[in-house]
């Protein structure tokens, strides 16, 4: 949780603005994974900070959304070429994907459970980079 907090500030994903009754808060909540190898042996632990996307309200929070699907069909193209070529295919993992997206609409996330600024406890993050679970992510 620690890296993904310290990914997020490096970022400037958001910065903490004063709460007014005006805006649209959308919460936040963490989600766990458990990356395993090959062999079903544990790699690593992941945490990921994601929004509760489902609270924003499209006009204000958001205008347009996109959700990128492959058909099964070009799978298997790719497959078959790669087959019929004889090369080799290579995964890789981008860490903090949707972090290099800027939001063209102004949306507002509560803290995040475990990281509130003592400070500044009532304030709230105006995003200006996408996180996973907003609607506009995606498209973004």
């Amino acid at each position: 949780m620690h890296e993904e907090i310290q990914a997020l500030h490096a970022n400037i994903t958001w910065t903490l603005v004063s709460f007014h009754p005006s805006m649209n808060v959308v919460g936040s909540q963490w989600v766990y994974k458990i990356k395993r190898r090959s062999d079903g042996s544990i790699e690593s632990y992941k945490a990921c900070l994601v929004a509760r996307g489902f609270t924003q309200q499209e006009g204000i929070d958001y205008s347009k959304t996109f959700s990128p699907v492959i058909k099964q069909a070009t799978v298997r193209l790719v497959f078959f070429i790669v087959v019929s070529c004889d090369w080799k295919i290579h995964q890789l993992d981008i860490h903090n994907a949707f972090l290099n997206s800027i939001l063209d609409k102004e949306v507002y996330m509560k803290q995040p459970p475990g990281f509130v600024d003592s400070a500044l406890p009532s304030h709230v993050c105006r995003l200006h980079k996408s996180l996973y679970g907003l609607k506009q992510a995606s498209r973004a």
